[in-house]
């Protein structure tokens, strides 16, 4: 993958960037395509990369995202315009002519932004949507690829498919999912215990900052590599692509999903997957997801245990009779495949080809939807879950998932990245509910349900600070003021997501962005030892 040089683009972008900055311009849409076209001779025909709202793609742009709930925010503007850049030097146009015009920006990769802080915004804005910019180069050979943060897990992992069958990538279950906000929050998937996270495995990246600078791994220094490696890329630059480091995965992989009904036998059996999960063989991948069922005769609650073994099921089978006997499980239940079927396996696309990964057709998740998080760190009494059963029955579309931990997350420290739940963390739970209809009263509905789940689990999960997956993104938890990025008030979200991993977070925000170019709701903000020392 070719890239534009480093040291040469430094003094020609910081003499266009002090020049732009400097001029006083009305921020209005056509200001900001002026500004694109003036500066930039060889972008004169911007209409095929920007989209102000007089043009008929504008609105199918804007809101083409993952929780329809964040666009009927009142209190957001719509972006001023849309840009879809094709290459570095349209992210550093946009860039530049946002600071003159004093637009914010937002940059969306195109995932599952679970509270819309890609495409919402309560002043004018300018969105970068990164949706053309998702190349995808494979070398097997190396065992490492660069990926654009345009482009989609499902896309990465057809694409290593295609070179190798026995080569992956340990990142999320969902196809859909964006790659630049996903590696940046750090990613876990059904590998997790074996090879850690996305953003473990992601070895260079180029990121476009403040000031224009196209800078890899070298030119920003490791506080930086380390920062968006987990602390959310959009606080510090525009994240263009990854190199990340392939890992190895054998010919054939084991699958499972075996259903239960939640009654006391279930609870038993869940209890106990929380004693066992997090300490058996690092290949072995086993997640409970909780949630309602309504067939013809009746309605429950069902827990669905959902695994990937990295091998074949004659070892899998004497490793679960020895560690979880109590699931039960026999040969009949398992399914021996590639790795990449598995990728497909855990989609909900089994005996799909692997192009279905490419296609609209995978984006089975967009809908009305509040998630929540939280991390266990002692397995939680039995009588919980018999709450959380009579809770269940009460909403239809609610999913209650358990990843388990261990292995390999527990092996790496703390602050060696920003996602700091390693170690004693026996699993990381999402909450999610969702609905079908509009409206103000559906919402709140739902999301006072969950909200009030996650007040009952408060007092058996994580504390000091209880904490959160910053891609599980949760405004409930705090949100910086509009124009006020106070160190003090964001360390309240901010050590829930990073822990004592915040402070360096924000020392870094000081040092690459000291005007605070990139923020949202939930930015990292300066440090206070550096606000009024600009």
């Amino acid at each position: 993958m070719k890239h534009s040089p480093l040291v040469a683009t430094y003094i020609l972008w910081a003499a266009i960037a002090f020049a732009v900055i400097a001029a006083n311009a009305v921020a209005t849409n056509n200001g900001f395509v002026f500004c694109m076209n003036d500066y930039f001779v060889s972008f004169a025909n911007t209409s095929r990369y920007v989209f102000t709202p007089d043009l008929p793609m504008y609105s199918s742009i804007v809101w083409s995202q993952h929780n329809p709930r964040c666009s009927n925010s009142t209190a957001s503007q719509r972006p001023i315009a849309i840009v879809t850049p094709l290459n570095e030097d349209e992210i550093r146009v946009a860039i530049v002519c946002s600071r003159e015009h004093g637009l914010q920006v937002r940059i969306r990769s195109g995932g599952h932004d679970y509270e819309g802080l890609s495409y919402i915004c309560k002043t004018p804005f300018v969105v970068i949507d990164m949706r053309n910019l998702r190349s995808i180069s494979i070398d097997i050979e190396h065992e490492t690829a660069w990926v654009q943060s345009g482009a989609t897990l499902g896309e990465l992992y057809y694409s290593i498919a295609q070179k190798s069958r026995t080569h992956g990538f340990p990142a999320g279950v969902c196809p859909s999912v964006g790659v630049g906000g996903h590696f940046s929050g750090g990613g876990f998937g059904a590998m997790v215990r074996k090879y850690g996270l996305a953003a473990d495995n992601v070895i260079d990246a180029y990121l476009i900052d403040a000031n224009g600078n196209l800078l890899n791994r070298e030119a920003m220094g490791e506080d930086l590599f380390w920062a968006i490696r987990g602390g959310g890329g959009a606080s510090f630059g525009v994240i263009v692509s990854w190199k990340i480091k392939l890992v190895k995965v054998p010919p054939k992989v084991t699958v499972f999903s075996i259903y239960k009904t939640m009654d006391q036998h279930t609870t038993e059996v869940v209890h106990r997957w929380q004693h066992v999960a997090h300490t058996m063989k690092n290949e072995l991948f086993i997640r409970v997801i909780i949630q309602y069922l309504q067939d013809d005769k009746n309605t429950s609650v069902q827990a669905l245990f959902n695994s990937l073994f990295l091998g074949e099921l004659n070892e899998l089978i004497p490793l679960m009779n020895e560690n979880f006997p109590q699931l039960g499980l026999k040969p009949s239940d398992c399914i021996e495949m590639s790795w990449i079927d598995s990728v497909l396996f855990f989609a909900g696309f089994q005996g799909k080809p692997a192009k279905v990964l490419l296609g609209n057709d995978t984006d089975l998740y967009v809908s009305y939807f509040k998630a929540k998080s939280d991390f266990v760190t002692k397995p939680i009494p039995k009588h919980v879950f018999k709450g959380i059963r009579e809770r269940f029955l009460e909403q239809k579309l609610a999913f209650m998932i358990m990843d388990p931990y261990g292995g390999r997350m527990s092996e790496i420290s703390e602050s060696h990245l920003p996602f700091p739940h390693r170690k004693r963390n026996l699993y990381n739970v999402q909450y999610l509910v969702k609905w079908e209809a509009n409206g103000v009263r559906a919402s709140n509905e739902h999301i006072h349900w969950l909200r009030s789940l996650y007040r009952y689990m408060e007092p058996h999960v994580s504390r000091h600070p209880r904490s959160a997956y910053l891609n599980y993104r949760d405004l409930d938890l705090g949100t910086n003021r509009e124009g006020d990025t106070s160190y003090s008030e964001a360390r309240v979200w901010g050590e829930k997501y990073f822990k004592g991993n915040f402070k360096r977070l924000a020392q870094v925000k000081s040092r690459v962005d000291p005007d605070n170019f990139f923020r949202n709701e939930q930015s990292i903000p300066l440090h206070k030892s550096s606000i009024g020392r600009k």
